[in-house]
């Protein structure tokens, strides 16, 4: 994958302190990255490069940038975009601001600052024009990691202070870093002149300055917190390939100078070789090299072999090795690399590569934490193919309960918008179009109680109950009524055990069956006139009542409110008629649309569902399905998380 090209703008204005003192020159450098999981190092680079872009400007504050300020800018950026990228998903601003303060201590630092733009919390205040809350938090005072992200514990050991600040649609994560090596006015011309150059030539360097690692960490407390940390992360992460890119990110540079992780193909036969999911290295110049070598010297471990570390030759010479390091040790000849395998449920699905340069071996305590740390990464993938087979049968059955091409009915222009949620099950909303006996076309736009296989088993038996009773000349209203019986009957247990299949298939358990038997409904007849325009006759059970649409621009009610079918069973269902003239447009909706939320508010609230079609008169069906459709995904900034279901019929 290419890496993400960086845009960065670069602003230098004058300003005031924090207690209102000059300061000199502010900097200011942002840019904009996806949300996706190449966005961390794109962020890593950027920071380096604007560290040495100022460098170069003569600022006096960036003289005295050391190894470790640089190395704790690209540590805090890191761990902020991550936690941005992995909670959020959504595009991640960065801004990189150098502040100097004057007065009779004069100061500098680094400030950070992540915004993601999940709207995972409401603003304080008492309106729209109210000032945000900081929630904002300094070293020593972490909040809850459960609510915050994770990470954060690093970011407030390395920042002088932190915090979070909330604003519509925005969460920004902050961290100010001093800068410890300046504490005045600029070195003489010559010398700073010297120094700068230095500096730049030290952080453009194509080879990333070793950070510090320190083992003493990994004690009672520190393992435990890296194995919570870790799990969290890795939890509900339903891609494969994500979960052993955050796992790399984890590993290095905590544990490892590198990391490789390999999984098995899940259908694949004894000898199908592993697929290199990821390669992960400190240096970044570094990573390709190793995949290089990594994929010409593929890695296979014993059968025999538990989760425990094996010892294996380092697959390649480290660039950065260095002259004074220690003889090579049994790992290898430039350093030590342990492997593990990735288990769950006693079935092999991986292998993980730890390394580190320069060593002769890695210390237990390490050994024995990475251990801990591949039985978690093996229980996130295990849970991500899960995953990966119940969306698969998902798919399967959702091609196979919807019609492969509905009807045209003459006189009458359709147009169906159909979206199923992204949540990896088969959902519950159908549609037909299908012409009967007698001249006579009928429509259905229906939603069952639940998703998953027992949503399926309703789907998979309303819809060709609605047609074989449409086709025995029923009316609509008695078409209703022997579909709520057929529901209500007996016979449906039976018809239920076929879901218990599926649903062992995919490792899901059936909820109470009887509420599955639920169904919302609106079906509707149309019988063409001589004189141009059609007839409806429509019934509503617990459906979302269809909309006529005149070409002035009114909007009504097509159909009366009735109580869902498979509820109760002593009902008579009744239906209404009216006549489609040329130029009329009927709408009918699941209530994924209707019921579409944005915070407290649903897209129907105060009639919004007719407002947006009024809109529409004089469109065809076509432009008027897209403009409802684009209206219900702009409602709110996250995606929809229910199937979304529209039919238009317009009278030619």
């Amino acid at each position: 994958m290419a890496p993400i090209p960086l845009q960065r703008d670069t602003v230098q204005r004058p300003g005031t302190g924090r207690a209102g003192t000059p300061h000199g020159p502010r900097l200011a450098s942002r840019t904009s990255l996806p949300g996706i999981p190449l966005a961390p190092s794109a962020a890593r680079r950027f920071v380096r490069a604007a560290l040495a872009e100022w460098t170069g400007l003569g600022v006096p504050a960036a003289v005295g940038f050391s190894d470790r300020l640089a190395d704790d800018a690209v540590t805090v950026t890191n761990e902020l975009v991550t936690n941005a990228v992995v909670h959020a998903g959504t595009t991640v601003d960065l801004v990189l601001r150098l502040e100097e303060e004057g007065g009779d201590e004069p100061s500098a630092a680094l400030v950070l600052e992540v915004t993601d733009h999940h709207p995972a919390r409401p603003v304080s205040g008492d309106g729209p024009g109210a000032d945000p809350e900081p929630v904002g938090t300094v070293a020593g005072d972490l909040p809850d990691p459960a609510e915050y992200g994770r990470g954060l514990q690093l970011v407030a050991t390395l920042a002088e202070s932190w915090g979070i600040t909330y604003r519509t649609g925005l969460k920004t994560v902050w961290a100010r870093l001093p800068v410890d090596d300046w504490s005045g006015p600029p070195a003489p011309p010559d010398q700073d002149a010297l120094r700068r150059g230095l500096r730049a030539a030290e952080i453009l360097a194509p080879a990333a300055r070793r950070t510090e690692r320190d083992d003493a960490v990994w004690d009672s407390r520190g393992a435990p917190a890296f194995l919570a940390e870790a799990s969290d992360l890795l939890a509900g992460q339903l891609d494969e390939d994500l979960v052993a890119a955050i796992a790399g990110q984890l590993l290095v540079p905590r544990l490892a100078d590198w990391c490789a992780i390999w999984l098995e193909a899940e259908s694949g036969g004894p000898g199908a070789a592993p697929r290199l999911a990821r390669v992960w290295h400190s240096d970044e110049t570094g990573t390709e090299p190793l995949r290089t070598a990594l994929e010409s010297q593929p890695l296979r471990l014993p059968a025999g072999v538990g989760s425990g570390p094996v010892a294996v030759p380092v697959p390649w010479p480290s660039p950065r090795a260095e002259a004074d390091a220690p003889p090579p040790g049994p790992g290898g000849r430039d350093g030590a690399a342990l492997a593990f395998r990735i288990t769950a449920a006693g079935r092999a699905l991986g292998t993980v590569l730890v390394g580190r340069e320069g060593v002769a071996q890695v210390p237990e305590a390490v050994a024995s934490l990475v251990e801990d740390f591949v039985r978690r990464l093996g229980l996130a993938v295990g849970a991500a193919r899960a995953y990966t087979r119940q969306a698969t049968i998902s798919r399967i059955l959702q091609r196979g309960l919807l019609p492969s091409k509905v009807a045209e009915i003459p006189g009458v222009t359709s147009a169906l918008v159909y979206e199923p949620s992204d949540d990896g099950v088969v959902g519950g909303d159908f549609y037909d179009i299908f012409p009967c006996p007698g001249d006579r076309w009928c429509f259905v736009l229906g939603d069952v109680q639940g998703s998953g296989p027992e949503a399926a088993v309703v789907t998979g038996l309303a819809r060709p109950w609605l047609r074989l009773l449409s086709r025995e000349g029923f009316g609509v209203g008695e078409v209703l009524d022997r579909l709520n019986r057929l529901l209500l009957d007996d016979a449906m247990e039976a018809a239920e055990a076929a879901a218990l299949m599926v649903a062992a298939a995919g490792g899901q358990q059936l909820h109470d069956g009887g509420q599955s038997r639920f169904l919302s409904l609106l079906y509707g007849e149309v019988v063409p006139l001589p004189g141009g325009g059609v007839r409806c006759t429509v019934a509503s059970a617990g459906h979302p009542l269809p909309l006529l649409l005149r070409p002035d621009g009114s909007v009504r009610p097509a159909a009366e409110p009735q109580v869902l079918l498979g509820v109760v069973e002593d009902v008579a269902y009744e239906s209404q008629t009216f006549d489609l003239a040329p130029g009329d447009t009927l709408l009918c909706v699941t209530d994924g649309v209707t019921e579409r939320r944005s915070g407290p508010l649903m897209f129907d609230d105060g009639d919004g569902l007719a407002r947006v079609l009024a809109g529409c008169a004089g469109l065809p069906a076509e432009a008027t399905a897209e403009r409802i459709r684009r209206a219900v995904h702009e409602f709110a900034e996250q995606p929809p998380d229910d199937d979304v279901a529209l039919l238009v019929l317009h009278a030619d």
